[in-house]
């Protein structure tokens, strides 16, 4: 069965002949312009669209195709979701994977605890962060960055998370750390009771 990835997001129209106003949901916008045709699902029904044109507007990708002629045809399909066949994705460079293979992996410390489920990603600017869910207790981010993310097996489905790291960066953002002894007593010792001096109120 053949699989698919979601490239973009249609959020309007732009001018009066068709364009489509796509918000891109990769990581390289540029890499529309390496396609001669997508599929959009509109409302359940998918077609296919093949591409005359492609500029940038902000952070839009403006995209003219073959089968709309007037931005009353284009207005259809605002909402529908651009997708390509996964031979036609980009391929992943060392340490890469895509976001689709990330979800439901089991995160886990170097020492096997298990701290949940990854459900979530959330991108940031700087860099992506995993909310990671465990029933019973409050979600876990985990910024997406090398000191904290140690290793991903995506055939196994499991995530090695270094939790120490994690800590640390919560103690520098004067967070509470999670779960780990050696970072809540750093933390405690940061913490200065200020007691009232002798006649204040």
């Amino acid at each position: 069965m053949e699989r698919y990835f979601e490239i973009g997001k249609i959020a309007g129209t732009h001018g009066l002949k068709g364009t489509l106003r796509v918000f891109p949901t990769t990581e390289d916008p540029s890499r529309f312009e390496l396609l001669k045709q997508f599929i959009v699902e509109n409302r359940g029904k998918k077609e296919t669209f093949h591409i005359e044109k492609i500029a940038y507007h902000k952070k839009f990708v403006l995209v003219t195709v073959k089968e709309l002629k007037d931005i009353n045809e284009a207005e259809c399909y605002k909402g529908a979701t651009i997708w390509i066949p996964e031979q036609e994705a980009l391929p992943l460079e060392e340490n890469e994977y895509y976001m689709r293979d990330l979800y439901g992996l089991t995160v886990i410390t170097q020492e096997g605890e298990e701290l949940g489920i990854l459900t979530d990603i959330y991108e940031t600017g700087a860099n992506d962060v995993y909310a990671v869910k465990k029933e019973g207790e409050k979600d876990l981010l985990i910024p997406a960055i090398k000191q904290c993310i140690l290793s991903v097996d995506i055939v196994n489905k499991k995530m090695v998370a270094n939790f120490r790291q994690m800590n640390k960066i919560l103690l520098e953002e004067g967070k509470p750390p999670m779960y780990d002894e050696l970072a809540i007593k750093e933390y405690e010792s940061r913490i200065i009771d200020i007691q009232p001096m002798q006649g204040e109120i």
